[in-house]
C-alpha cells in the first residue's frame, strides 16, 4: 500500500512543518467506504469530510495509508496528525471530536456453508476469531480477543496489508471460522470486488462512533478537533453531509452526542 515501505520520518520535524505551512497529514489502512485508498477517485466520506472542513479554514489536507497498528503508533508519537476511521477504544489518548465524522457497525462473519450465529460471548467459545492487528472492535470483543490472545483455536491476528481479503480467504480456505468487521466495509467489498468471497452475517455485535483523531503528541490537535468538529456539525446543519454520503450509497448521519 502506498507508503508502507517508506522509512518512518523524524516526529519533531513532521510536526513543526505540519504547524508552520497549515498541513494537515492524516494516516490510515484502506476500510472504503469510510476512508478509501489514498489517490483514488473516491477517498472514502470521512476524507471527503475532513478535506472540505480543513481546505475551508486555509489548510492543505494530505491523506497516507500505512497498516492500522503503524498508523496508530507513528501517529502517537507524533509522526502524523491524526488517524482516520479510530473508535474511542482504538485510541484512548488521542484527541477526539466532539462530534464523530462516522458510524461503524461491527458484526461477525462466517463461510456462507457456516450456521453459526453469534450470540454473545459464550458462543464464541468452540470458534477461531480472526481479528486484525490493532483493530479495536467493541469493548467486550477486545477484552475476550486480549484474554484469549495466546489460544490460537480461539483467535488468529491478522498484520499486514490488504487484511479484509486475506481475512476472506482464509474463511473460503476453512482456515478460520468467524471474521469481524464493519457491516459498511463489508457490504462495500461484496459491491464492488464481485470476485471475493461474499461470507455470512452471523450477528451484530454493536454500533460505534467512528472518527478522525489527532496526535496526543502534538500541540495544535485540541485546535484540530475543535476545528474539524464544529465543520462536521455544519455539514450536518448545512445538508453536505448527507450529499457526501450519497456519493457512497450511504444514508445515516453520523450521530450526535
Amino acid at each position: 500500500m502506498p507508503g508502507s515501505q517508506a522509512a518512518e520520518p523524524d516526529s519533531a520535524s513532521v510536526a513543526a512543518g505540519n504547524v508552520a505551512d497549515k498541513r494537515v497529514v492524516l494516516v490510515a489502512d484502506p476500510w472504503c467506504p469510510h476512508n478509501c485508498k489514498a489517490g483514488a477517485a473516491k477517498e472514502g466520506y470521512m476524507i471527503d469530510i475532513a478535506r472540505e472542513v480543513f481546505e475551508s479554514a486555509g489548510y492543505t489536507l494530505e491523506y497516507r495509508n500505512f497498516s492500522w497498528a503503524r498508523a496508530l503508533r507513528m501517529t502517537r508519537k507524533g509522526a502524523f496528525n491524526g488517524v482516520v476511521g479510530a473508535f474511542r477504544s482504538d485510541a484512548p489518548d488521542f484527541i477526539f471530536p466532539d462530534i464523530s465524522q462516522g458510524r461503524a457497525a461491527i458484526a461477525l462473519f462466517t463461510h456462507p456453508d457456516n450456521d453459526w450465529t453469534y450470540d454473545g460471548l459464550p458462543s464464541l467459545q468452540n470458534q477461531r476469531l480472526l481479528a486484525i492487528n490493532g483493530y479495536s472492535y467493541t469493548a467486550e470483543l477486545d477484552n475476550y480477543i486480549e484474554q484469549n490472545l495466546e489460544n490460537r483455536e480461539r483467535i488468529w491476528i491478522l498484520s499486514g496489508g490488504s487484511p479484509l481479503k486475506r481475512a476472506l480467504k482464509l474463511l473460503d480456505r476453512d482456515r478460520t471460522d468467524v471474521f469481524a468487521e464493519d457491516e459498511y466495509v463489508m457490504n462495500w467489498a461484496i459491491k464492488n470486488e464481485p470476485d471475493m468471497l461474499s461470507p455470512r452475517h452471523a450477528g451484530r455485535i454493536s454500533d460505534t462512533q467512528s472518527y478522525v483523531a489527532f496526535s496526543p503528541a502534538l500541540d495544535n490537535s485540541v485546535e484540530l478537533a475543535q476545528l474539524l468538529s464544529e465543520g462536521t456539525q455544519k455539514l450536518i446543519d448545512s445538508g453536505r453531509m448527507e450529499a457526501i454520503l450519497n456519493t457512497y450509497g450511504l444514508t445515516e448521519l453520523p450521530e450526535t452526542p
